[in-house]
């Protein structure tokens, strides 16, 4: 694996963030249209719904192209826009996940009796929706950094992303009118209601898309030495491509009720000074009056603790951040 870190020159070149994203998006599309080309032919598979109301329920579907959202579009339309999450034969699955073999199909939703699993898709989902926001945040002069998505459980009372900012803003603290902005640009993707896209790599595949990055092609191997295929899972919004230890929810429209609540500067470390950037979200139909609203909040601004085992690296002791710069920078 180290010696594919030098196989891209590229690597060493200092290109844009906007660049990169294509650059990383482009390379996703080439080994997602490589992995259909697999399945030149089509073979059918069958699969047994498993759900309240559709027990027994078989649909014929396509090997290696069908996917459970295929699966819930010749059910209902609550099926399609519910779903948030599948089970194969037991196992967690994303809905846009080829199928490849004969199976039973359980379809999640945020209202299921017990949500466990689907919630923990999401807190995942939301913390990726905001390391996308982070990476377009910034002008493209300062360098943004994302660390492994810390897997923190809902009841931590906020979702988290840690991040390495540029050397230039290490005074920086933001302004409640930063948050806002953070805030609207989720928001913005919501909206758009943009599909998660898995894609399960190899790990040359995934050291080549993240070979701009010395700590993602780290987290590239960490995650390949810990699955039991060896592989590594990506999933890509828009053009956004990310890691990810667990599967993400369908689309960003399943986020409803979404802010951005703190960062707080964690230290210092390796790749340079730490943030950990603080959110809150309740998924769709699942709203939140303003005064539970408001507390909800509160308790998300207060710092996630999580074990330096599970962290994305040591830190330093906490140092205090002096003034806020100029918005200018954000």
């Amino acid at each position: 694996m180290s010696q594919r870190r030098l196989v891209s020159s590229a690597a060493a070149e200092r290109i844009s963030a906007s660049q990169l994203r294509s650059w990383r998006s482009s390379l996703f599309s080439k080994e997602q249209a490589l992995q259909r080309s697999m399945y030149p032919r089509v073979e059918k598979i069958e699969v047994t719904m498993d759900a309240p109301g559709l027990q027994g329920t078989l649909l014929v579907m396509n090997k290696g192209m069908s996917t459970p959202y295929s699966c819930a579009r010749h059910l209902t339309e609550w099926h399609v826009s519910s779903a948030a999450l599948a089970l194969v034969d037991g196992e967690p699955w994303h809905m846009h996940r080829p199928l490849t073999r004969s199976c039973s199909l359980t379809l999640l939703t945020f209202k299921d009796a017990n949500p466990q699993l689907v919630n923990q898709a999401y807190w995942r989902s939301c913390a990726a929706l905001l390391g996308q926001v982070l990476d377009d945040a910034f002008k493209e002069e300062y360098s943004v950094e994302l660390l492994k998505i810390p897997e923190v459980p809902v009841t931590a009372g906020a979702f988290c992303c840690d991040v390495v900012l540029d050397p230039q803003l290490d005074s920086w603290t933001p302004s409640e009118e930063n948050l806002r902005s953070l805030t609207r640009e989720a928001q913005q993707l919501m909206l758009k209601d943009l599909p998660w896209e898995p894609l399960e790599v190899t790990p040359p595949v995934a050291l080549e898309i993240f070979s701009h990055s010395r700590y993602k092609q780290e987290e590239v191997e960490e995650m390949a030495a810990n699955c039991r295929s060896g592989k590594v899972s990506l999933y890509r919004c828009g053009e956004h491509v990310t890691l990810s230890e667990g599967p993400l929810v369908a689309r960003t429209g399943l986020c409803s009720q979404y802010e951005v609540t703190a960062l707080h500067t964690l230290g210092g470390g390796r790749w340079g000074l730490q943030r950990r950037v603080q959110g809150l979200s309740l998924p769709l139909n699942l709203t939140a009056y303003h005064t539970v609203w408001r507390k909800l909040r509160k308790r998300a601004e207060k710092l996630v603790e999580i074990p330096s085992s599970t962290a994305s690296e040591p830190v330093t002791t906490p140092t205090s951040p002096q003034t806020t710069p100029s918005s200018s920078q954000h």
